[in-house]
């Protein structure tokens, strides 16, 4: 019987609801709405591999790279010694090579809206740094203006990722209310979708996460909170939320 090889998340609780991680290779999209931890989730996933000798890549679509090493930092995931290895690197769409420190940096996507280009510049960083994560965050800002070409791109990042052996996580963004995954037939151009969710319940914010999908391995199908701690998000594999209007509960879940 055919094994599949998986990746460890590196994200506490998650992998026990994919029976051990994600499969390699796959594409994985995170979706949720602001203030999630879809960021947070992405950088995890990267530091973890970096400790265990998996080269990544973090490609930047929304926040400055001197920001982003600041932010993970602050959760003691300090990347300067990895990227000086060659085992890390930022590829920086959000500057524009704009200012001091953006000359500093070593893959720059001069303009987001060259889908060639910027595919060019992610490829050359995967391919120089063998990078085995690869996070891109986000993949809305490549199509916000035109949701209808969210697919076409979702699938060019998608031979371009698993071509080259990555597993990825692509961050999507969606409005508070919404509850789709960011754009029109997105979730049938990916390998795995991992939804992120804070909901007012009674008054009180409540995070909680769900897969929706995961090709290649079966997985818990419930909804679990989560927390975000000074080291990152914990997820509690062992309880269940259930929301009913203004009510949440939460339930111990019975080991198999």
């Amino acid at each position: 019987m055919f094994k599949v090889e998986k990746i460890k998340s590196g994200i506490p609780g998650l992998d026990e609801l994919l029976y051990g991680g994600i499969p390699k290779r796959n594409i994985v999209l995170l979706s949720g709405g602001p203030g999630t931890g879809k960021t947070i989730f992405g950088q995890q996933y990267l530091y973890y591999g970096l400790q265990h000798g998996e080269p990544g890549v973090l490609v930047a679509l929304e926040e400055h790279p001197v920001q982003i090493r600041r932010n993970m930092a602050s959760f003691g995931w300090d990347v300067k010694k990895y990227e000086e290895e060659g085992m890390f690197a930022i590829v920086d769409a959000f500057t524009g090579g704009y200012g001091e420190a953006a000359k500093r940096e070593r893959y720059v996507v001069r303009s987001v809206d060259d889908m060639t280009e910027f595919l060019d510049v992610v490829k050359e960083a995967i391919k120089d740094l063998k990078a085995e994560r690869v996070v891109i965050d986000s993949v809305s800002t490549l199509y916000l203006t035109r949701p209808s070409v969210a697919r076409a791109i979702l699938m060019q990042l998608k031979r371009v990722l698993a071509g080259l052996g990555a597993t990825s996580i692509l961050v999507s963004q969606v409005s508070v209310t919404e509850r789709g995954f960011g754009g029109p037939g997105v979730e049938h151009a990916v390998d795995g979708i991992i939804r992120l969710d804070l909901d007012e319940v009674g008054g009180e914010l409540i995070r909680s996460l769900i897969i929706w999908k995961m090709r290649g391995t079966k997985h818990d199908m419930r909804r679990h909170p989560f927390e975000i701690t000074d080291r990152g998000i914990v997820v509690q594999h062992n309880r269940v939320v259930r929301i009913r209007g203004d009510r949440v509960t939460f339930e111990e879940v019975k080991p198999e």
